[in-house]
């Protein structure tokens, strides 16, 4: 019986570590086929270094964390951070994705929450839900937070709550790969620890992640 492949599609290298990290290494554990899509290297987070240099940077660090997690798959499109809608429309970036999923045949991606306030974060998931919509694929799509730093808004989606109480270190151990990135975590960690507790102790477990079904 062929595994089952989940499909997590992200704008920045640390987003999908931020947001289904746990979910990742748990579905590994399941003996499921994870996938990773980065829109962007994130190489603008240190404008002060030329593009390759930053760039490299970031990569090795998602390599790294991607070891940590368990997962095999992943593929970068280098757009600019900022410019995803037209550098997708250069790029071809749709056509790319719609043939990936078509191929993978995922049962579930996940993506960014659409309340999320950073526009790259928007921007994908936008064009995951043109893609799925144009396409008819029939798979399930759900959105994860990273910027969501508090529930503002009450979001009407269908939930999945995911177990990660046996893989929430390993999320963890993968956030610290990105070192380049500490002043930004270090604003979300406690954030991060207080949410899987919350969304575990809902559940009856230690920690859990919590996605909204958007389609």
């Amino acid at each position: 019986m062929p595994k089952e492949n989940i499909l997590v599609i992200a704008a920045h290298p640390d987003d999908a570590v931020l947001g289904v990290g746990g979910t990742i290494a748990k579905y590994i554990e399941e003996g499921k086929n994870v996938s990773v899509i980065r829109f962007s290297y994130g190489e603008l987070s240190h404008h002060w270094l030329k593009k390759h240099v930053s760039t490299k940077m970031r990569k090795k660090e998602a390599e790294a964390a991607r070891e940590v997690l368990g997962y095999k798959r992943s593929l970068y499109y280098g757009l600019e951070e900022g410019k995803f809608a037209e550098e997708t429309e250069k790029n071809k970036i749709k056509q790319k994705l719609a043939t990936t999923i078509k191929r993978l045949k995922p049962t579930k991606i996940f993506t960014h929450n659409l309340l999320d306030p950073h526009r790259d974060h928007k921007a994908v998931t936008k064009i995951v839900l043109d893609i799925v919509d144009e396409n008819k694929f029939k798979t399930e799509v759900y959105m994860f937070d990273v910027w969501n730093l508090l529930d503002f808004h009450r979001i009407e989606y269908p939930r999945l709550y995911v177990d990660i109480s046996s893989t929430f270190a390993k999320k963890i151990n993968a956030l610290k790969c990105f070192a380049s990135q500490w002043s930004s975590l270090i604003i979300l960690y406690g954030n991060i620890y207080a949410k899987a507790a919350v969304h575990g102790h809902s559940h009856h477990v230690k920690f859990a992640e919590r996605f909204f079904k958007i389609l």
